[in-house]
């Protein structure tokens, strides 16, 4: 009896140290668990501030275009070096519109390189207007 009686103590202090060995194990799996929901919290936080920023972002983009046009066929030197001052004296002539207050332009410039050779078609013209009113106005006009 008492060598079944050391067996059964052996044996039971085996299974606590096992016992004691995963509850270690699983201690360290919870704050593993703990630390990868605060990450997933984290990111799915971060995602929603990517979507807002992206979101404000193409808004800024369709706003800083509103105001702009596009003019096609303007022979190349016609404007000399002023683009602004040569788009408000011909535009109001072109569309026999009368403007109050006067177009005025933030920018204007022509796009791309200056042809070298001087053949093919004018480079377009954009012109980003002060007022949207009076874009709107060009574009249904023209």
């Amino acid at each position: 009896m008492d060598n079944a009686m050391v067996a059964l103590t052996a044996e039971t202090r085996s299974m606590r140290l096992e016992i004691a060995g995963f509850q270690s194990q699983i201690s360290r799996l919870d704050q593993r668990v703990t630390t990868v929901e605060t990450q997933a919290t984290s990111l799915a936080n971060r995602d929603q501030e990517l979507l807002h920023l992206r979101s404000r972002l193409t808004d800024l983009e369709h706003r800083s275009r509103k105001n702009n046009i596009r003019l096609l066929g303007v022979l190349e030197g016609t404007e000399g070096s002023d683009i602004p001052s040569y788009l408000q004296d011909m535009l109001p002539k072109l569309t026999d519109i009368t403007f109050d207050p006067p177009l005025e332009f933030q920018r204007a410039h022509r796009l791309g390189p200056k042809r070298q050779d001087g053949k093919g078609y004018p480079r377009p013209i954009i012109a980003c207007m002060l007022r949207h009113g009076q874009a709107r106005q060009l574009l249904q006009t023209a």
